[in-house]
């Protein structure tokens, strides 16, 4: 079964634009979905067959072909378990992260948000449901990396690094981030500010005095927390701050909103680096771009396993 490889490499690349953009699926609507029974438990999430339907139209989207009921069922399954260990762990990517990946899908297929949803709609499929999967294939390859990070599945023995430096003959070059994180809190409760706030977050750049002022920075705004993120090396960058750091220009990055509210990273340092550690994470993330071309990254499976091991699953 197919699953998400990097964040937002969704299975429809490619193939859902060109049926979205030329050949929309046939009209299912609502009433074919409204008469709903639960057709599995995942632990105590249920998974309906209006659940099973909107999959399987999502699955006609990509030209798949089979029993499209039961694969569907499959995915649901695995997704609720995805799911759950990406809610318990609390690693879920922002409902602005997933919206703008939604909005850019649309964009690259010369689509407004509004036209994607109506394309949705009609194909049954919801766009609730797309965001659905987009949140768990964007969460899931962050906690498997995070899961194993470190560990012994990751990491290079100490033959295995000299070799590769031997074959590479000099060590690889990498830049070494200091970073801060620079929070404007926007409250669950209190969404609407959000516009506000950005403003608020967007102007304060301006007048950043640099690191070692960041705490005292903080106190002369409302609801702003500073954290130390410390050493990050550039292969390491967080997908979505990678690029806002490279471009970064005066110590600060441009503002993300995010569940917590508004931010930016401050870069209180930078320097170019080539010892044992930078190698490493070098050579971790070159092996980790390959896994992703070649093929699902080893530890997603195990993980998924892990979990479908200790779950509680009853079909109805």
């Amino acid at each position: 079964m197919a699953t998400a490889k990097n964040g937002i490499r969704l299975l429809l690349a490619g193939v859902i634009a060109l049926s979205l953009s030329v050949s929309p699926a046939p009209f299912v609507g609502d009433q074919a979905i409204a008469a709903t029974s639960v057709v599995a438990v995942v632990n105590k999430t249920a998974i309906t067959s209006g659940d099973v339907s909107r999959r399987a139209a999502f699955l006609r989207l990509q030209r798949k072909s089979g029993n499209l009921q039961k694969l569907a069922k499959e995915e649901l399954i695995e997704e609720a378990l995805k799911r759950e260990e990406i809610a318990r762990v609390g690693m879920s990517v922002s409902t602005a992260d997933v919206d703008a990946s939604f909005a850019r899908f649309a964009a690259s297929n010369k689509m407004s948000v509004e036209q994607l949803n109506s394309i949705l709609d009609r194909a049954g499929v919801t766009a609730a449901h797309f965001k659905a999967f987009i949140a768990v294939s964007m969460s899931w390859p962050r906690l498997v990396n995070a899961r194993y990070a470190g560990g012994a599945s990751s990491r290079l023995s100490n033959q295995e690094l000299v070799t590769r430096l031997l074959e590479n003959k000099q060590k690889p070059v990498t830049t070494e981030y200091m970073l801060k994180q620079v929070i404007f809190v926007v409250p669950a409760s209190k969404k609407g500010i959000v516009g506000k706030r950005k403003a608020e977050a967007e102007k304060s750049r301006a007048s950043f005095p640099g690191c070692d002022q960041a705490m005292q920075f903080a106190k002369n705004y409302l609801d702003v927390s500073v954290r130390n993120l410390g050493r990050v090396m550039e292969p390491e960058l967080p997908p979505e701050w990678k690029p806002l750091i490279e471009k970064a220009k005066g110590g600060t990055t441009a503002t993300r909103v995010t569940d917590r509210g508004v931010e930016y990273l401050a870069i209180c340092n930078q320097r170019q680096v080539s010892d044992d550690v930078a190698a490493e994470i070098v050579f971790r993330a070159e092996d980790l771009g390959k896994e992703k071309k070649e093929g699902e990254n080893p530890n997603s499976a195990k993980y998924l396993e892990e979990l479908r091991s200790k779950a509680q699953i009853v079909m109805q």
